[in-house]
């Protein structure tokens, strides 16, 4: 394989021995992939996972408040307890605890004090805050310490303006360029709540360059970057080909772990009554799909539910607007073949359906649609886009190429659902920027050399360890990891 300025220029047997000026690298007996996409991070909360109390594996509020406990104390005696400054957790998961081990205000008040202590959900659709948190971030809350939705991603999003948040961000950013460079990853969709465009110009300006990054917009600040003569695929200044202007990220629904995903049929067990909601209606999510296709954005738009799912299929059509339905969830049959008569691509992440199997089975009981439908999406022609949405799941490829293709995450565990597995030329192709199993001479030299040829895995486990077979990540033509 010959590489020349950034691009693979030959794949042929002697090429690199024709051409004696080129530095030769031996990768006798391993195996070249295309680099790896993670297409749908936040990639700033993913960071932040890196350096904050992570609350994944609390399997109730009363071990959630344990670890707090042990992690505030940690802080304290660091001398790192600030009481100006936000403690902040992230990734519980109280879809899964039982009735009576659901958080509560007076839970976290008792831990906590009067330190402020904000902790997010492991689907950021809504936040445990302690009273001086409360006060501190100006929102209201009950009984359960839970602020949910639009006014958690407002308060959520204050926390980085927070004192010494900017220079542990860019610490941790520069790790997990690394660590995503560690596992293959050369790519990431990013869609962090945040102005994306001028902060991603600033991130290559001080040297924050080891991943291509497509920066989505928001509608809230769409006509801004209408204004400032933006469009998707532009090209990110000072950022050497590697960043450019993404998608419009719209929010159409809420979440299945905070029973907030809009579907057709009540959700099991829930009273009152309710099947989610819709976080604008119809007629804003079709205006702003027809505005940016008007302006030539793409569109990536959240929707889970399988109501939902219909609602934005409807609008994309009528607006003609392009792009990715972000999630996909839960999707009537008869909306399936809709992905790919629209173009628009079904932008999953299969490690959710791993962590949603048994809350789907709790909230999704008598479900009109066909939940994490990814061979039928991909049978019906839809092209498919995998990633993370990290940190609700760790930003690792592998892992998703593990869930999509075995359907466990271990082998002493059924799969859920084996008729909607993929088959792993098909996983690989999906966590690709170039949309296939190898590279090809013209395609840029983003690659990864493995140790082992995954095809061959045969179980969960050996390929959530992939990252262990990395040998060496390279982008654009430069090496961002070598073992």
């Amino acid at each position: 394989m010959v590489i020349r300025n950034g691009g693979i220029t030959a794949i042929a047997p002697g090429a690199a021995g024709r051409n004696q000026d080129l530095d030769a690298f031996d990768a006798e007996g391993m195996w070249i992939i295309p680099g790896l996409w993670d297409c749908h991070t936040h990639f700033t909360q993913w960071s932040y996972t890196l350096g904050r109390l992570d609350l994944i594996e609390a399997r109730s509020a009363h071990e959630a408040m344990d670890m707090l406990r042990g992690h505030v104390s940690q802080l304290r005696s660091e001398g790192r307890l600030d009481p100006n400054r936000y403690v902040v957790g992230m990734r519980f998961r109280h879809s899964l605890w039982a009735d009576d081990e659901q958080p509560t205000l007076a839970a976290i008040d008792a831990v906590a004090g009067d330190q402020p202590v904000a902790l997010s959900s492991a689907d950021m659709h809504c936040g445990w805050v302690n009273s001086a948190a409360a006060r501190k971030l100006g929102v209201q809350v009950g009984e359960s310490g839970l602020v949910g939705e639009l006014e958690w991603f407002d308060a959520y999003c204050r926390l980085d303006d927070a004192p010494g948040a900017a220079e542990e961000l860019d610490r941790l950013l520069r790790e997990a360029e690394h660590d995503a460079a560690v596992k293959g990853v050369v790519g990431i969709r990013d869609y962090e709540m945040a102005e994306n465009i001028n902060t991603w110009i600033g991130r290559f300006a001080n040297g924050i360059n080891g991943l291509r990054v497509q920066a989505g917009v928001y509608p809230e600040r769409l006509h801004q970057a209408i204004d400032d003569g933006w469009h998707t695929g532009d090209e990110l200044p000072g950022s050497n080909g590697l960043g450019h202007v993404g998608a419009m990220k719209l929010i159409s629904d809420g979440s299945l772990n905070t029973r907030s995903a809009y579907c057709s049929t009540p959700y099991s067990g829930i009273e009152p009554e309710t099947f989610g909601t819709m976080s604008y209606t119809p007629e804003q999510i079709e205006s702003y799909m027809f505005v940016a296709a008007k302006h030539g954005f793409d569109i990536a738009c959240h929707a889970i539910g399988d109501e939902a799912n219909t609602i934005v299929l409807d609008c994309a059509e009528r607006a003609g607007a392009r792009g990715s339905i972000e999630h996909a969830q839960m999707l009537k049959p008869v909306d399936i073949p809709r992905f790919a008569k629209l173009g628009l691509a079904a932008s999953i992440q299969p490690q959710h359906a791993m962590d949603d199997r048994d809350v789907i089975t709790r909230f999704w009981g008598h479900p009109a649609g066909i939940p994490y439908a990814f061979r039928a999406l991909h049978d019906a022609g839809a092209r498919l886009l995998m990633g993370s949405d990290a940190p609700v799941a760790p930003l690792d490829p592998w892992m998703a190429i593990s869930a999509a293709v075995f359907g466990t995450e271990n082998s002493n565990r059924e799969p859920f659902q084996p008729e909607q597995c993929l088959d792993f030329g098909t996983a690989l192709a999906s966590s690709t920027q170039v949309g296939r199993e190898r590279l090809k001479a013209g395609d840029a030299a983003d690659l990864v050399l493995l140790d082992r040829d995954p095809s061959t895995v045969g179980t969960p486990e050996e390929m959530r360890a992939m990252p262990r077979h990395v040998q060496a990540t390279m982008l654009a033509g430069r090496w961002t990891y070598r073992k």
